[in-house]
């Protein structure tokens, strides 16, 4: 896809996520909407192997979403993909429905449970060390050679900013340094707003560049408004370099739906049934725009 169609598809995934939080009655839909650029690049133009008639594919990239309390872009990102069906999608809230709050297993396409903030980059960390060390089980200096080729995979972590005052997510980073896993990109979707209200005045973060690079880590900037930006940044990581990747993806919570933006009280806001006409026209309009 090119950036105009990943643009215009995050618009009707973003209008289906407005839908699907407002039926549910439930959602963390401020953080949904600053990370749904970022996983609509993800799956559509970045990650390479993901096929829903073989979701366990072992040449498949994985993804962690760490900030995982933000299922529901993800849930709609994966019926875009082919993973979820709609019906599936629509019992989001219901009584014995296999999906959710949180990511789990039972849900096609989602590789780990997560939630529990700051375990998903070691969840990461480990995903990629299993790749490294697989590859090079099998060197041309290995006594044996296999008879099927080694699974070959990258691992992208998406994590919350508000996490970042989390303990172990530094304990994985150090780790992810150590072992030069240029196989690894974090992804923290700085919108710079939590539950508590203004990450700065929470848990100030703002030395992200300087910590991480400490830890050795290869530190990008990257506008995750902007899908072009997106892109660019993704197609230009280098995954030769001997370092883990870190995107400080600078986003707006409740992108797209101008009453949200920048509105700390949707990060678990509940939407009227006024509210859900007004975004659904907002994200029409501008997808009738876009297709011009």
């Amino acid at each position: 896809m090119n950036t105009k169609e990943l643009t215009i598809l995050a618009e009707k995934n973003r209008k289906r996520l407005v839908e699907v939080v407002y039926r549910a009655k439930a959602g963390h839909i401020g953080g949904d909407l600053s990370c749904l650029n970022v996983m609509t690049a993800l799956y559509f133009h970045v990650m390479q192997g993901l096929n829903p008639q073989e979701p366990k594919a072992p040449n498949r990239d994985r993804f962690v979403l760490s900030k995982g309390h933000c299922v529901e872009a993800l849930y709609v990102t994966l019926e875009a993909k082919g993973f979820l069906k709609s019906e599936t999608l629509d019992t989001l809230g219901q009584y014995g429905s296999i999906l959710s709050g949180h990511p789990t297993i039972e849900v096609p396409g989602i590789e780990v449970n997560s939630g529990a903030l700051g375990h998903g980059l070691s969840i990461g960390v480990g995903m990629a060390i299993a790749e490294k060390m697989n590859r090079n089980a099998y060197l041309p200096t290995a006594p044996a050679t296999p008879t099927t080729p080694t699974p070959t995979y990258r691992t992208y972590v998406l994590m919350g900013d508000g996490e970042q005052g989390e303990g172990s997510i530094y304990e994985a980073a150090m780790a992810g340094g150590k072992y030069k896993l240029d196989n690894l990109v974090a992804i923290i979707d700085r919108n710079h707003l939590q539950i508590s209200g203004d990450t700065e005045d929470v848990m100030p973060i703002d030395s992200i560049r300087e910590r991480w690079s400490a830890f050795g880590w290869d530190v990008i900037d990257m506008n995750g408004d902007s899908m072009e930006d997106i892109v660019k940044t993704f197609d230009a990581i280098d995954y030769t370099n001997g370092k883990p990747h870190l995107l400080i993806s600078n986003t707006t919570k409740g992108k797209g739906v101008s009453f949200m933006e920048g509105i700390a009280k949707w990060h678990h806001g509940v939407l009227n049934e006024q509210q859900c006409i007004d975004a659904v026209k907002e994200i029409e309009e501008r997808i009738e725009k876009l297709k011009d």
